[in-house]
């Protein structure tokens, strides 16, 4: 990771322009098809949300968006990205886990599994502070149509928030809620996001 002069990367406006606005958040919400992920899942006995944060990771990998982030009055240019899953701990809480991103899905599954475990049972957090984070909340027990995450002024990661999936007949539907800030990505890189991680599942 390094600071960058936003002056001279393609997000000089946007920098100016949001980087102080009260409320520079932007949330999308898309409704995706997620029939290929269940189906993978169940026969190669993998958690629906550690691949739903594999293709999370995988289509952001591909957009340059994702590399840069506003931190403080600064903007820091990332090598890697990593998503983060909330885990249950022992404890009864919750706790935060980030995961380091590759693209070779054996491998993220072997880090997701070992680090929330790890997690859950020491109750400590994992964060990783040298990737660019990509925030997740699954509520899987409510069916919800979208959320709109908080924005907290110290923190400007991505976030992505979903509920229970719906079966309709052969289909399985989850509206997913997509908050990003609006210096480190426009409308059309976020739409186009979510396009690709509907793309990612369906080449899963």
């Amino acid at each position: 990771m390094q600071e960058v002069n936003p002056a001279e990367t393609s997000r000089a406006y946007a920098f100016k322009t949001w980087l102080k606005a009260p409320m520079p958040m932007v949330t999308l919400i898309k409704t995706l098809d997620v029939t290929r992920l269940r189906h993978v899942g169940r026969k190669r006995g993998l958690k629906f949300n550690m691949l739903m944060c594999w293709c999370i990771g995988r289509a952001a990998s591909q957009i340059k968006e994702f590399y840069m982030l506003p931190v403080g009055d600064k903007l820091i240019k990332y090598d890697a990205i990593a998503v983060n899953t909330i885990v249950a701990d022992s404890h009864g809480e919750i706790s935060s886990c980030d995961i380091p991103f590759s693209d070779n899905l054996g491998r993220f599954n072997e880090d997701y599994l070992r680090l929330t475990r790890q997690v859950a049972e020491t109750c400590r957090n994992h964060d990783i502070t040298d990737s660019m984070v990509i925030g997740t909340s699954a509520l899987t027990q409510c069916k919800i149509d979208g959320a709109v995450g908080m924005y907290s002024g110290i923190f400007n990661n991505p976030f992505i928030i979903w509920g229970a999936y719906n079966r309709r007949w052969f289909k399985t539907k989850l509206s997913v809620s997509f908050q990003f800030h609006h210096t480190q990505m426009d409308g059309a890189h976020a739409a186009s996001f979510l396009d690709c991680l509907q793309k990612q599942i369906n080449d899963l």
